[in-house]
């Protein structure tokens, strides 16, 4: 069997550590940022809950990951969720990212 057919296995660390991040960020916008569960994550990016920890580690430090990540894709539902939350890494986002993140929880 060649790698392109081994599933995850055949993954690399990096692609692994972008569908988790994606399926984060799709979590914490359904089910809040705060509310966000490794559990929830793991369903979504289909993997197992250690393979989350692997990468990020504790819920804090997952926390921080995906509002960094959210802050540098433009993820307007989850900033603003963050600044909401009082999140020190959603704070650090630019005035047009923040105003355009409380906008869009407004609208």
């Amino acid at each position: 069997m060649s790698k392109a057919n081994t599933g995850r296995a055949g993954r690399k660390p990096i692609h692994e550590r972008e569908v988790l991040m994606s399926a984060a960020l799709i979590v914490a916008a359904r089910d809040g940022y705060t509310r966000m569960s490794r559990d929830a994550i793991a369903i979504e990016a289909k993997c197992s809950t250690g393979l989350i920890s692997k990468y990020f580690g504790t819920m804090p430090a997952l926390r921080r990951a995906v509002m960094r990540a959210a802050v540098a894709r433009g993820n307007h539902t989850v900033l603003a969720q963050g600044l909401a939350a009082g999140d020190p890494n959603a704070h650090e986002a630019g005035p047009k990212a923040k105003r355009d993140a409380l906008d869009a929880l407004l609208a």
